[in-house]
């Protein structure tokens, strides 16, 4: 039996309370719907199955029916000659009219007439009573309970017993779910994520889905499945809540073969199923499980073998069955072949404070005088349930200084409770994956994901591999923004990270394997005290620096360095010698940013180094004298002083990146050097005039000729297509024309031209690059496109056109069939669109802003079923289509700026409108009075228009996030 259930059963909390007379159908009609109803989960009081030995039978009952969801009252012949059935109708009556539970009457073998009345069989075994004070509440209880809807056996479903237990059953089942669902909004932040999970679910397909429920440790993905299982149990035919999967399977060699043989009684209701080995199991369920419609929840699943012998094939179960599983490891469903995984969100500020103010404080806002208080704490929880809920609990009846002193003290010793809870997800990686989550808790936070990938690399990592790991186990985040990937980690589990790392030598930060914190490096550094335990530093460099003392430091393989704003006193004072032997030979990855000198030290060997980053720094060449760095794959100078660089001595290079070197005249290539570099950025290298020898690199996926000054495009493509080249950035030169050759570049996926001023036409042999996925001509002379068969770009995703002096688009832009994001801003001599532009069917994004020459937007454009993001700003006249309510994945729209008059009500059916931008709109007074529907709006910018008050209906609007400042100024909220 599951915890869920039997804890149910010990508090008597039942679903449904059965009312009936044994004599009359106990092993008949009852026999069949108890049945019937606890097949279907629905958890059911009958007095012979339910009653506990040793208790009155009278509080017992009492009890139950007080506890009951649901009363179903069989009224038969006998019924009113039982006094014992009649108190239960009472009792039953008097809950339904002060707890306002339901009855349901089923007339079996009488009429409903005849309960109301009290005449016939009824009247004739009421008449047996003698208590004339008993007799008159009964009659008025029977009364009541007769003018109830219900269901009267003989005339429903031709009498077939069967199917009017199937129809009791659904109605239940349905009332069942109302309730729930009203629980569920009890619980903080739970209805959101409750259809984000439903969503995945489907109840009403019939198939087997398995469901993964993904998050990290603390952030309640057990309360989710939980809130899910008490919900949606009533629409199955048996359930089973299996919790601590991880920790029961891993407790003794038995482990998973009592799981099994908890889920095998729980939905086969087959208490001495006999198994005797995991085996044994697999095969019984693959037996017993198949006939039932089942919801399986299995809570917090580390490992695949788990999900083998506890879920293995979804033949093991009926169509219609649903098992969802809870884990912090995305690989675990990945190997089992989930289809479905859902992330647990975590709160937002408002929740969290909800949260907490309940556990704290017994209600959902906190005190007055602990208001900001509480908010500092539900700040440092970061949306983390577990973290929240720990600290209200600990605060509850506290005093103001133990709270200031607890919220202090936060600020050094992270809470216990939380960092046990979380180092779990820590504690199952392997070796050198513990090593890189060190790495991002102590210093990767918030970087470049590309660039954290290097570093890791460079330091002997499988680095894609582990942070694609890291991520599955919950243990960090990426989001992307402006077409970049950063690494995020929860704040909780960066205190865990670093925690781990100082807590072995809490007060002996030389023996600490990471180094992050400034004053400890300091001292570290000035007293020489460095140890062969260091291997990763972070640091600014300071007067009180003295770098000497990174030659103890024998085993350190990472060196960051920030040196800005204090190059002139260094210099000066001598503290930094090019010279001294500060730099182990152990370092792989080195990134000085700023660093003060020409050259790097000649006692730095470098015999290990594999990535050198040094932007913004004075250095003119690498060595004096040079030196082969046989190990470099990675060199990024940006915005240096380099004046020459022998790639000669850098054989085995993959990545160059010199942005920005205003100073280099000359690179030295030799014939047969760089055949492994892939990535090259020579953007802004003004003095370099040779680029020939880019022909010879066979392996290169980026090349980047931006802002050259370039009249005429270099000679760099191959005279045949065996070429790698996957990205071309050839923006603000000034050329007047492309070669043919680029033709050759097969493999092409991004062509960026945006600032070629003297560019006024496209050769056709553009349309030729097949693979070509985007296409920047933004800020081109750009006049017409030639009269080609556009459908040959046919992966094209994005297109921008921005600021060019076309005058129009042909109709074969339509046949661009995965263009995503069609971008016309600016675009002054365009007078027209093409009138279909409904066959760009994965359009996402379309911007026609500052179009001055186009009266009408098509009204095709409302065919568009995936536009996500539509904007038409500064339109001296500007109407829209009457079909917009067709975009129903629109999430943005922006009019900011138009001369528009009056937003339609159509607006108002963008279910999933997220942003509506209409500030600039001067002439706009009011907006549409259903403005409410729009039920995920979260901004809505009604600055410098018109409007002056809102409708009321933007009260609805929970998830609204921002508002223009004059709402506030006119009290509105």
């Amino acid at each position: 039996m599951t915890s869920s259930t039997s804890s149910r059963d010990k508090s008597n909390e039942y679903d449904v309370f059965l009312s009936f007379s044994g004599q009359d159908t106990r092993r008949t009609f009852i026999d069949h719907l108890y049945d019937a109803l606890q097949r279907h989960g629905i958890h059911t009081f009958k007095d012979d199955e339910r009653l506990e030995k040793g208790k009155r039978i009278n509080d017992e009952l009492s009890k139950s029916i007080k506890t009951s969801k649901l009363f179903i009252v069989v009224f038969s012949k006998n019924y009113a000659s039982s006094s014992w059935c009649l108190n239960e109708l009472v009792k039953i009556m008097e809950c339904q009219k002060t707890n306002e539970q339901t009855i349901y009457p089923v007339f079996y073998d009488v009429d409903p007439s005849e309960v109301r009345k009290q005449h016939g069989l009824v009247g004739e075994a009421l008449a047996v009573h003698k208590n004339e004070l008993k007799v008159v509440k009964w009659k008025e209880a029977l009364r009541e309970a007769a003018n109830t809807s219900g269901w009267d056996l003989r005339k429903t479903a031709d009498g077939h017993e069967a199917k009017v237990i199937k129809l009791i059953v659904e109605r239940v089942s349905l009332d069942l779910r109302s309730i729930y669902m009203n629980v569920d909004e009890n619980l903080i932040g739970m209805k959101q994520r409750m259809e984000n999970l439903e969503s995945f679910l489907e109840i009403g397909v019939n198939d087997v889905r398995m469901i993964g429920i993904k998050g990290m440790g603390g952030a309640g993905k057990t309360t989710l499945a939980r809130v899910i299982f008490d919900r949606l149990s009533v629409q199955f035919e048996a359930k089973s809540f299996v919790e601590n999967v991880r920790e029961v399977s891993k407790a003794s060699l038995s482990g998973l073969l009592s799981l099994q043989k908890q889920i095998i009684s729980d939905l086969s209701k087959d208490q001495d199923n006999n198994v005797s080995s995991v085996h044994d199991g697999k095969n019984m369920m693959k037996r017993k499980l198949c006939g039932r419609k089942v919801l399986v929840i299995l809570d917090d699943v580390d490992h695949k073998d788990q999900l083998e012998v506890l879920a293995g094939e979804a033949n093991w179960f009926m169509l219609g069955s649903r098992i969802i599983i809870t884990t912090r490891d995305e690989q675990v469903l990945i190997a089992h072949k989930v289809k479905w995984i859902c992330d647990v969100n975590l709160l937002s500020d408002e929740e969290g404070l909800c949260l907490f103010s309940r556990y704290a404080f017994g209600r959902n806002i906190p005190n007055e005088d602990f208001k900001m208080l509480s908010l500092n704490v539900v700040r440092y929880a970061a949306g983390l349930p577990l973290t929240i809920k720990v600290l209200g609990s600990f605060l509850c009846g506290k005093d103001e200084p133990v709270w200031i002193d607890a919220i202090e003290r936060l600020k050094t010793i992270p809470l216990k409770d939380t960092l046990e809870k979380l180092e779990l997800s820590y504690m199952s990686l392997e070796d050198d994956y513990k090593e890189m989550f060190l790495d991002v808790a102590c210093f990767l936070k918030g970087w470049d994901k590309d660039k954290a990938i290097r570093l890791l690399l460079s330091c002997g990592f499988h680095a894609k591999t582990g942070i694609r790991v890291l991520e599955q186990k919950s243990l960090i985040m990426t989001s992307k923004a402006f077409d970049t990937e950063f690494l995020h980690i929860h704040d909780h589990l960066e205190e865990m990270g670093k925690n781990i790392v100082r807590r072995l030598h809490p007060d002996e930060p030389n023996r600490h394997s990471r180094l992050w914190i400034q004053e400890e490096i300091e001292d570290v550094l000035a007293n020489n005290l460095g140890t062969e335990l260091t291997k990763c530093i972070i640091m600014k460099v300071t007067p009180e620096i003295v770098l000497e003392g990174l030659g103890n430091m024998k085993k350190l393989r990472c060196l960051i360095v920030d040196y800005r704003n204090y190059n002139n006193g260094f210099v000066q004072n001598g503290k930094i010698d090019g010279d001294s032997p500060y730099l182990p030979d152990t370092l792989r990855y080195f990134n000085w940013f700023c660093y003060p000198h020409w050259c790097l030290p000649k006692s730095f060997r470098a015999n290990n180094l594999v990535s050198l980053e040094m932007h913004a720094s004075n250095i003119e060449q690498l060595w004096e004298g040079g030196k082969v760095l046989k190990k470099l794959i990675s060199l990024e100078l940006r915005h240096s002083k380099l004046r020459t660089l022998d790639l000669g001595l850098i054989p085995n290079l993959e990545r160059l990146d010199l942005e920005g070197c205003y100073n280099l005249a000359e690179l030295n290539v030799p014939v047969g050097c760089l055949q492994k570099l892939t990535y090259l950025n020579l953007r802004w290298c003004i003095r370099l005039k040779s680029f020939s020898f880019i022909k010879q690199l066979g392996s290169l996926e980026f090349l980047n000729l931006g802002y050259l000054s370039l009249l005429k495009f270099p000679d760099i493509i191959p005279g045949h297509s065996n070429n790698s080249l996957l990205e071309l950035d050839f923006s603000s030169n000034y050329i007047e024309e492309l070669p043919s050759s680029i033709s050759n570049l097969h493999k092409l996926i991004c062509l960026k031209l945006s600032g070629c001023k003297k560019l006024q036409y496209l050769p056709e042999c553009i349309f030729r690059l097949q693979r070509l996925r985007n296409l920047h001509l933004d800020n081109c002379a750009i006049k017409v496109f030639p009269d080609v068969d556009c459908g040959q770009l046919e992966c094209l995703n994005l297109l921008d056109l921005s600021n060019t002096n076309i005058t129009q688009l042909p109709d074969s832009i339509s046949l661009l069939k995965h263009l995503k994001t069609l971008l016309l801003r600016r675009c002054a001599l365009l007078e027209k669109l093409p009138d279909d532009l409904s066959r760009l069917e994965f359009l996402e994004e379309l911007d026609l802003s500052c179009n001055s020459k186009i009266e009408n937007i098509p009204s095709s454009i409302c065919k568009l079923k995936h536009l996500k993001t539509l904007i038409l700003e500064e339109y001296e006249v500007l109407k829209l289509p009457n079909d917009m309510g067709q975009l129903k994945c629109l999430k943005k729209l922006s009019l900011r700026g138009s001369k528009i008059r009056d937003v339609p009500d159509i607006i108002c059916t963008l279910k999933h409108l997220q942003e509506l931008d209409l500030s600039g709109c001067s002439e706009l007074e009011k907006l549409p009075g259903n403005l409410g529907e729009l039920e995920c709006l979260k901004v809505l910018d009604v600055q410098g228009t018109s409007v002056s008050y809102l409708p009321h209906s933007v009260s609805l609007l929970k998830g609204l996030v921002i508002l223009d400042s004059f709402v506030e100024r006119s009290g509105y909220l």
